[in-house]
């Protein structure tokens, strides 16, 4: 079992930057895949990015590729996402997940980014 919870969401200029921490609960934080998706007011959630359990790989979306970056501290049972750039579009509640093998077995509680122009 692993519990997430998600902070450092707000508000902020277009262009401007956050950084979202996940921290995570359990001793096998660094056997998880992690990853962070958003989800829209009347969309799906989106995928946005994700890293292997040794940080050694991640993952983007197409649309945030190039302006995020997500990373880990498994010594911290923690994991980022450092977002530059900000455009309205990415105004979202952002949600940190895990999994063994593709991270979406345990999921946070959300924090909500607001992107104003």
């Amino acid at each position: 079992q692993v519990q997430l919870v998600e902070s450092g969401g707000g508000l902020v200029q277009a262009g401007g930057s956050l950084r979202l921490s996940c921290a995570a609960s359990g001793r096998t934080f660094s056997s998880y895949a992690m990853g962070w998706f958003r989800q829209a007011p009347g969309k799906e959630r989106e995928f946005v990015a994700a890293i292997s359990w040794s940080g050694g790989s991640t993952y983007y979306a197409d649309s945030v590729k190039g302006r995020f970056t997500i990373s880990r501290d498994n010594a911290k049972n923690t994991v980022y996402l450092q977002m530059n750039s900000l455009k309205p579009e990415d105004t979202a509640v952002y949600y940190c997940a895990a999994g063994l093998s593709s991270p979406d077995d345990y999921w946070g509680q959300g924090t909500q980014v607001t992107v104003s122009s």
